[in-house]
């Protein structure tokens, strides 16, 4: 089974996102702060992470950067989720390792188009 880790700190898109996500069969885990969600990246070996940019504590950048440290956050793919639609917005975080970014509101259809793409 697909192992996605929700690094989201906001309890309704947390809600949101993991109803999409186990409609489609896949197994969760969640992490509500940057620093839960590189500790959780490092013990358990997600397929993929969907990471909040404006998290209590470090933020998605620094979160990012950190799970790519890590030896085993190098090949995850890491796609930001963010409110964030400025200019510049999705090239800073690819910069910080995120290999797709997707705006809020999530959109069911292109959240998951989105995971796909990573997943293979």
């Amino acid at each position: 089974m697909t192992r996605v880790l929700i690094v989201e700190d906001n309890e309704k898109n947390r809600y949101l996102i993991s109803f999409i996500l186990k409609g489609e069969g896949f197994d969760l885990i969640e992490a509500i702060t940057g620093e839960e969600g590189v500790e959780k990246a490092a013990t358990e070996h997600p397929d993929l992470v969907l990471m909040d940019i404006q998290l209590p504590g470090i933020d998605g950048y620094e979160t990012t950067r950190r799970i790519r440290a890590s030896p085993a956050g190098g090949k995850i793919p890491i796609i930001a989720l963010t409110s964030f639609a400025m200019t510049g917005d999705r090239e800073r975080a690819l910069a910080a390792g995120c290999t797709g970014y997707v705006e809020k509101p999530i959109n069911p259809d292109t959240i998951m188009d989105e995971i796909r793409r990573y997943l293979g």
